[in-house]
């Protein structure tokens, strides 16, 4: 499994979110490489399809979809338990990563 997760260095959540996949991977008991996309400017969100910061993508599918017509630097936001945040949870991580577990 490949991962890849997309953030600029300006997000304040990209850390966190870093965190959390890795904590549900071991959870998951997955093993995956993990490469960090540092998105430079609004050119290369557009050529990346960037949702926003942190975006995480397996085997080149966005964990989250969202259909768009213009990408930028931006901060991206996820609907948790406890309301908006910067970052999924480890839960939300690990129903999404699930769906690519090996049978």
């Amino acid at each position: 499994m490949k991962i890849q997760l997309l953030y600029f260095d300006g997000c304040p959540s990209w850390e966190s979110g870093l965190k959390n996949l890795e904590v549900a991977l071991l959870e998951e008991n997955l093993s995956a490489s993990i490469e960090m996309v540092k998105v430079s400017d609004d050119d290369e969100a557009m050529r990346l399809k960037f949702l926003g910061s942190p975006h995480f993508r397996v085997n080149g599918h966005d964990l989250w979809t969202e259909n768009r017509e213009t990408y930028s630097l931006s901060c991206r936001v996820y609907p948790t338990p406890e309301g908006f945040k910067g970052f999924p949870t480890v839960a939300m991580l690990r129903q999404q990563l699930g769906q690519f577990k090996e049978v």
